[in-house]
């Protein structure tokens, strides 16, 4: 009987670690894009860290950014700027799963910022990123369902 109480607790709070977060972020500090700034993919073309002097809270995650303008762009248009399916690996969710990134493997396309896992899944991503878009789109609301 004792196991099986045990067990239970065990799978329960195994089900609940396991959710899937609207936001990708780091086990420790809580920060999304592994603390990168998200509106410099954007006006700089490259990732550059943020700063804990330029931080915000913006969907349970914090968000941090290498200047205040930087924040105060964010803050006035967060969608604008946030990476597309929580900042998780694009390709990935393209294939019905998710996977951290690495910021420096990232594309703006459209106006949406994309992360990958790695420079391979980076290269993947980018020989057919409409195909794989149109299936990440599909399958976005479902992974953060399950």
């Amino acid at each position: 009987m004792k196991q099986l109480l045990l067990t239970l607790i065990f799978l329960t709070a195994s089900g609940s670690a396991l959710a899937l977060e609207e936001i990708n972020t780091t086990y420790f500090g809580n920060l999304a894009i592994e603390g990168y700034d998200a509106v410099a993919f954007f006006t700089e073309q490259r990732a550059i860290e943020g700063s804990r002097e330029h931080e915000m809270n913006w969907k349970d995650a914090n968000w941090r950014f290498s200047s205040a303008a930087n924040l105060a762009a964010f803050q006035a248009d967060p969608e604008r700027y946030a990476p597309q399916y929580g900042g998780y690996c694009a390709w990935a969710v393209s294939q019905n799963d998710t996977a951290s990134i690495d910021p420096e493997q990232f594309t703006v396309h459209a106006g949406k910022l994309y992360l990958n896992y790695n420079k391979k899944i980076s290269t993947r991503w980018k020989a057919d990123k409409d195909a794989f878009i149109n299936d990440a789109d599909r399958y976005w609301p479902q992974l953060l369902q399950n």
